[in-house]
């Protein structure tokens, strides 16, 4: 067998399962359950220094999420 023939039957059958399992794993890993703070403070980020402005003195060094 020639090399595509190999590579293609190979994509057509582990490489695709391989995939399907891996976006099932990130799409459950990211609705687990314990992760809902970390995604609503994610979202919020913008809003953050809503009332007053940031910081100038090395505010972009520090770490968002605390």
């Amino acid at each position: 067998m020639e090399t595509y023939s190999i590579l293609r039957q190979f994509a057509d059958s582990w490489m695709l399962l391989f995939l399907m399992l891996f976006f099932i794993g990130v799409t459950l890993y990211t609705l687990r359950p314990g992760s809902k703070e970390q995604h609503r403070d994610s979202a919020n980020i913008p809003f953050r220094h809503e009332d007053k402005p940031a910081c100038a003195d090395g505010a972009e060094h520090e770490e968002a999420r605390k």
